[in-house]
């Protein structure tokens, strides 16, 4: 090997050496754990900074301009539990979870929502699934039990068929996740999948309120 060919691959592997330290560099802070604290609110998906508004989403709100959530709409058919009411449950961390079961995305969330039930419910969470449906087959009670069965579910599911509680929380998409604290103000909104450690410190957090 001549010695133009070994400087120039000495240099491509120089090259390649230092991209790889960047982006490993790159994620490691990407992948850095976000730290709740109402002092210095952070995003998860924004620069530091933003402004925070009650309406704000992948925030936590502080308690001082939160909102007041709206209520469960009355009206659907209550699945594991009997009737419940958010004003019936002040005093408890409250994950509303819109979603419907014939949403990929939306089955995909369960795994970590059947996690936060099994390991905070007892702790002072309950999980609420509001099955606002996209299909008429979701909308039939019959499908809405075997599905929740089916899955695994054993926390609370309220049939939302006219998206009455979907168009009072002002929901635009499944599934959509809305975290209340224990005076029933809304202080955690994320669309999609993922956000599992945020949605984690946020009630790890409301959890621990006083």
């Amino acid at each position: 090997m001549n010695r133009k060919v070994f400087t120039l691959l000495s240099l491509i592997l120089v090259v390649a050496a230092v991209y790889t330290v960047i982006g490993r560099t790159r994620s490691s802070r990407a992948e850095q754990p976000v730290t709740v604290n109402e002092g210095d609110v952070t995003t998860l998906n924004s620069a530091a900074g933003d402004d925070v508004s009650a309406t704000s989403r992948d925030v936590f709100i502080p308690a001082r301009i939160a909102r007041d959530a709206p209520g469960i709409v009355e009206g659907g058919t209550w699945v594991n539990s009997d009737k419940l009411t958010l004003e019936s449950l002040r005093g408890r961390v409250v994950l509303v979870d819109f979603w419907t079961f014939g949403c990929y995305n939306c089955r995909n969330t369960l795994p970590t929502l059947k996690r936060f039930d099994a390991n905070y419910r007892d702790q002072g969470l309950t999980i609420i699934g509001v099955q606002t449906p996209e299909t008429e087959s979701e909308k039939q009670i019959a499908n809405v039990r075997r599905e929740v069965r089916s899955l695994g579910i054993k926390y609370p599911v309220v049939t939302d068929n006219d998206g009455a509680t979907w168009r009072a929380f002002d929901t635009q998409a499944w599934p959509t996740i809305v975290i209340l604290d224990k005076q029933g103000r809304i202080r955690y909104t994320h669309i999609g999948e993922g956000a599992y450690d945020m949605q984690e410190k946020v009630i790890k957090t409301l959890l621990a309120e006083k």
